[in-house]
């Protein structure tokens, strides 16, 4: 039997196979020279472009990029970004914390605003478009699956805080990390995979499984070796 080449099982298998090497690539490069080289500064300034490269190979895997899928995609940049401003501009949402270079480029940096990089807004997208991928794994209701993908994108939070301040992701008042954040974070993340869970599009993604691992471990592991 012969497949269109975007059907034929056996180019889909090497297509997983390449973007998860370039995935663990892209990880593996950024571990070992933020844990281990002399100039880490280097290596931060690709995390912007390591952003974008994951968002772009997820984007790859997802069939049928429908309307709804778009929607979905704008409206959780636009709601992640707005809640970052609004938290770091009032501190009512997450505590108290501001944000640094490392996610590049900050909008509405001036008076009397303080200034969020857009990036966040892609990286909130990623994090809850994977999570409620995830979650999809096991046969749940839309309750406990929104809690799930929630718990899921919390728990890599928790991970990432230790490290975020260091490597200048953003800085949090006298340097402590508030329960709120956390508490924050299930609440937005809970409001945002609802969204997920009521756009109209197929929610899997066979790249989704080596982005949250390679991110978990990714985190978890600069933040051992402090």
């Amino acid at each position: 039997m012969e497949y269109p080449e975007s059907l034929n099982p056996t180019t889909n298998t090497r297509r997983l196979r390449i973007a998860q090497g370039l995935v663990l690539l892209f990880h593996v490069t950024g571990f070992v020279g933020l844990a281990f080289s002399n100039d880490p500064d280097f290596y931060l300034r690709f995390t912007p472009l390591t952003l974008l490269l994951t968002a772009g190979l997820l984007l790859a895997f997802q069939p049928e990029r429908n309307g709804s899928f778009w929607g979905f995609s704008l409206s959780v940049i636009v709601l992640g970004f707005a809640v970052e401003f609004i938290g770091v501009n009032t501190g009512k949402i997450f505590g108290h914390y501001t944000y640094g270079d490392t996610l590049g480029v900050k909008l509405f940096n001036a008076p009397p605003f303080v200034g969020v990089p857009p990036m966040i807004g892609l990286n909130w997208l990623v994090l809850t478009y994977v999570c409620g991928v995830l979650a999809r794994y096991l046969p749940l209701g839309e309750l406990p699956r929104t809690l799930l993908a929630a718990l899921l994108m919390v728990g890599l939070d928790v991970c990432l805080e230790p490290v975020a301040g260091r490597y200048d992701f953003w800085h949090w008042s006298a340097e402590i990390i508030p329960l709120q954040n956390f508490r924050d974070w299930f609440i937005v993340a809970c409001v945002l995979q609802m969204l997920f869970n009521r756009a109209n599009f197929p929610k899997v993604n066979a790249l989704a499984p080596m982005v949250y691992l390679t991110q978990l471990l990714f985190f978890f592991f600069l933040g051992a070796l402090q």
